[in-house]
């Protein structure tokens, strides 16, 4: 007689009966399959896995249904259990697990399956058996719904041309999603081989990390895709995707098989750049780093739904449409640079995260900062014609995040999901790319890439931490763990005092920080490598500064000195006891003598340096006069980063005026047109745009007559693609305009196109238009939703709408968590960008209350909530000091 089996599951007073061989039991919110009458062990959950069973490989069956938006599947996973053990543990979420097997007998054991929602895992064991050690075998069936957000497995779409909508699906595991998929060991740590097959109706392809070895069709008419047996890798690599993408190929110089990018169908035209890039840089990481890349084939896909930029999957890089495909006609210089960049990003985690990863994701940095970095040095050497030092303006925002209570060390500790994802931020990015950018000119480029050579070759397929890096990288005469543990385990970064005493230069270091007590930084101390030029030799020269303070001397004396050469450091300089005046008196001189970085780092650090009052803002405004004569990107671009927000702060109509004649001779100097320099044409998009919306009338003038022409000719006239930006923004100020430029939206199968347009209807002082536009985004169905938090942005920074931005995100917070999860960039960047304009005591209070109310599961603890509080409170400490003194220096210098 077989014995009555049932699953009993409880949660808020529901109770489901089940019957199947197995035991179940559910307590403490924890899902059990077991047998009837029999009482379940108690557990211990972590938040970590232990490291005593590992998996060596996944056997994995996908097979979604893009009708009915559902997947089935089933793991064989091969382990290797190091301890004797009563019970496996691993990850699971949101998956309904109909059987649990452990095979390698003649007769499976059938396996009870319990689940920590709390935890994300599931334990598997049976009562009597014990996982001994060895190898074993477990088989797990399972089930799920293609998930609406886009992480895990989801669920997307696209329109055709003629109106037709088409489903697809595809995977974002990164940092912990791919429990959401099918079970597994869901840390970095756990690498394993994957044999995939996924199934699919004749009328899709599908993509995944591997070569496909076989197409089989079964008997319904479904075929299988079996792929090849992937490189041992972290389940947060793995990727597959089920669309009627299609796709063009290339083979690299160096040998990799095929590179091929993939799209929908109708924008396969625009896959060229992309590919062309990508055998470009592939063959340049195969050079720089002496190790080929490891896989038969490097594809790209375009995804219609995706909420990251990109995502390095081991051999199926994932990007957004914006951020792969480009059109020569349509696509501006920025589309260019920032397409080349996102690519070289995403090729350069093939070997820095990918090939090496790191064993925790406290160390997220050593992935991202890496391949932030990398992206900068690959498309200097293989594409300079693209280099306009943007790497700079990543320092700068690093710092903005960086100077508030609130930051974090570059590794830091992190448990739970949410805190993972809170990781992925501009401390791990642009601080970890500026930090390597520094230490590289510190030890010299030859130095630093013979130490990064021997850190990839000896930790291939491995997993590491900080130290290892530091110990690739250390000769005889300098430990850069020393070094670099006070960059990468400490929050913040040093201002350094100078003060010049005929030959004799003091040195003094202490963490820059707003809104604080400096005597609370006494604790920090760096290991700063530190450059300088001086007024009578324009070599550069250095000094490590190791203690609080330190004096250097100087062969002869000078008029000036002037530190961070190039801003290669990632440190603020403040030139006390009138240092600062010879500096600014050069400037307005002949500022060619320094370089377009070294002028925009003296543009950053003295509105800095006003910030803790070390500086009076009219010293600092006396600094930008010289900006008239200004030509270079940089320095032109940092000086609209410190003055733009002065005139959103004061709303003052003579600090408009004040910033159009600052640079009115470069504004009209500009072409409407897409020829010079790329560095030429990201300035003059820049000039344009910005004189237009502050309604300069020859800008204006022009901007309008083209938006008339180009609509009279029913959108079909070529404007100039680093000026569309600006004419389309003039054209959404009317009714009619914004009207016409949606309707272009929706039609327009070329991304860039579409994100210019978007933005332009973003920047329109038409309130009602961008309410609807946000509502729009947030269903998803005439804008995607992935495009909201970007659009949100974009109108908050609005001033006819900046309330109303806040405002939506309040009244929609719940939906937008759901939708793009707790802790991630895209929530992040709302809060902050959002309410970074606020500089009022009410406006204080009532993000606060907003945020205070919430529950923690729902972001009352977010960093970036606090980010964001801290940035108001900066805002309103500036204007309460320095408001009269901004006010009488404008109107002795108003035109």
């Amino acid at each position: 007689m077989s014995l009555f089996r049932f699953v009993l599951f409880v949660k808020k007073r529901h109770i489901m009966l089940k019957t199947r061989s197995g035991c179940t039991y559910r307590d403490g919110g924890n899902v059990v399959f077991g047998s009837f009458g029999t009482t379940g062990p108690s557990f211990e959950w972590k938040m970590r896995l232990t490291d005593s069973v590992k998996p060596l490989l996944y056997d994995l069956l996908i097979h979604p249904n893009l009708t009915s938006l559902n997947f089935t599947g089933t793991v064989q996973i091969h382990l290797e259990v190091q301890r004797e053990t009563k019970h496996i543990f691993l990850h699971s979420k949101n998956l309904h697990i109909s059987k649990a097997f452990i095979l390698g007998s003649r007769h499976p054991h059938h396996l009870v399956v319990r689940e920590s929602e709390l935890y994300e895992q599931i334990a598997l064991f049976c009562e009597g058996f014990t996982f001994t050690r060895g190898n074993h075998i477990i088989q797990l069936h399972f089930s799920a719904n293609l998930s609406d957000s886009f992480h895990g497995f989801y669920k997307g779409s696209y329109t055709t041309r003629s109106g037709e909508v088409r489903s697809l699906a595809s995977t974002q595991f990164e940092p912990t999603h791919a429990r959401a998929a099918f079970p597994c060991f869901d840390e970095p740590s756990f690498k394993a081989n994957f044999s995939i097959r996924i199934r699919r109706e004749p009328r899709h392809i599908s993509i995944s990390n591997m070569p496909k070895l076989k197409t089989v069709e079964l008997a319904d008419g479904v075929l299988e895709d079996k792929y090849d047996v992937s490189v041992k890798m972290s389940t947060y690599l793995v990727a597959f995707i089920i669309c009627d993408f299609l796709s063009i190929s290339k083979r690299s110089q160096h040998g990799v098989e095929v590179i091929s990018v993939y799209t929908v169908p109708e924008k396969i035209s625009q896959a060229e750049y992309a590919l062309n890039t990508a055998v470009t840089l592939l063959d340049f990481y195969d050079d720089y780093f002496e190790i080929p890349y490891p896989l038969p084939k490097q594809d790209l896909a375009a995804i219609p739904d995706f909420q990251s930029g990109a995502m390095e999957n081991w051999g199926l890089t994932t990007y957004r449409e914006s951020g792969l495909l480009f059109d020569p006609e349509r696509s501006s210089t920025s589309d260019k640079l920032g397409i080349t960049k996102v690519i070289g990003h995403e090729l350069a985690h093939q070997w820095f995260g990918n090939l090496v990863t790191m064993h925790w994701w406290n160390d997220l940095w050593l992935n991202e900062g890496f391949a932030k970095f990398m992206e900068f040095l690959s498309i200097d050497i293989t594409y300079p014609e693209l280099q306009n030092d943007y790497f700079l303006e990543k320092c700068f925002t690093a710092m903005g995040v960086d100077s508030l209570r609130s930051s974090h060390p570059i590794s830091t500790p992190v448990e739970n999901p949410a805190e993972i994802r809170e990781m992925f931020d501009d401390v791990s990015y642009q601080k970890g790319a500026c930090v390597l950018n520094m230490l590289r000119d510190f030890l010299t480029p030859e130095v630093f890439k013979m130490g990064i050579i021997r850190y990839l070759k000896k930790h291939s397929y491995q997993n590491t931490v900080n130290a290892h890096l530091w110990y690739s990288l250390t000769n005889d005469d300098l430990n850069v763990k020393a070094l670099m543990d006070t960059w990468t385990l400490q929050e913040g970064f040093p201002m350094i005092t100078v003060e010049v005493k005929g030959r004799e230069v003091r040195l003094k270091q202490e963490r820059y920080l707003k809104g604080a007590d400096p005597s609370k930084n006494s604790s920090f101390l760096w290991q700063v490598p530190l450059t300088y030029i001086t007024s009578s030799s324009r070599s550069v020269q250095r000094f490590l500064l190791k203690t609080r303070k330190d004096v250097l001397y100087l062969p002869m004396e000078v008029e000036w000195i002037k530190f961070n050469v190039d801003m290669r450091g990632y440190y603020m300089v403040h030139y006390e006891d009138g240092g600062w005046d010879p500096l600014i008196r050069q400037l307005q001189h002949n500022h060619t003598v320094f370089s377009g970085n070294d002028r925009a780092s003296l543009i950053h650090n003295i509105f800095q340096l006003v910030s803790i009052g070390k500086v009076p803002l009219d010293k600092a405004l006396s600094l930008s006069v010289y900006l008239r004569h200004e030509v270079e990107v940089m320095p032109v671009t940092q000086a609209f980063s410190e003055l733009v927000p002065l005139y959103k702060l004061m709303e003052k109509r003579n600090m408009a005026g004040f910033l159009v004649h600052l640079f009115q001779g470069l504004i009209d100097a500009q072409q409407w047109s897409d020829e010079g320099s790329v560095a030429e044409r990201v300035l003059r998009n820049y000039l344009l745009l910005f004189a237009c919306v502050r309604r300069y009338a020859p800008c204006v003038r022009t901007a309008q007559e083209l938006f008339h022409k180009w609509k009279d000719a029913d959108g079909e006239m070529r404007l100039p693609a680093d000026v569309r930006l600006v004419v389309y923004t003039e054209g959404a100020r009317t009714e009619e305009g914004w009207d016409f430029l949606l309707e272009k939206y929706l039609h327009t199968m070329y991304p860039s196109e579409k994100a210019q347009i978007k933005a332009a209807l973003s920047y329109s002082p038409l309130a009602h238009k961008l309410h609807w536009l946000l509502e729009r985004a947030l269903k998803g169905d005439m804008l995607k939703t992935h495009e909201l938090p970007s659009l949100l942005i974009s109108v908050s920074k609005n001033p006819k709408s900046y309330k109303m931005a806040w405002d939506f995100l309040k009244s929609n917070w719940q939906e937008l968590v759901k939708k793009f999860d707790l802790g991630t960039s895209s929530i992040s960047r709302m809060v902050v960008g959002v309410t970074n304009q606020y500089s009022t005591k009410e406006m204080l209070n009532e993000v606060r209350l907003f945020f205070s109310s919430l529950q923690d599961d729902m972001g009352a603890r977010l960093r970036s909530v606090q980010q964001a509080l801290e940035n108001i409170e900066e805002n309103i400490r500036w204007m309460e000091k320095n408001t009269p003194l901004l006010t009488e220096w404008l109107n002795i210098h108003s035109v």
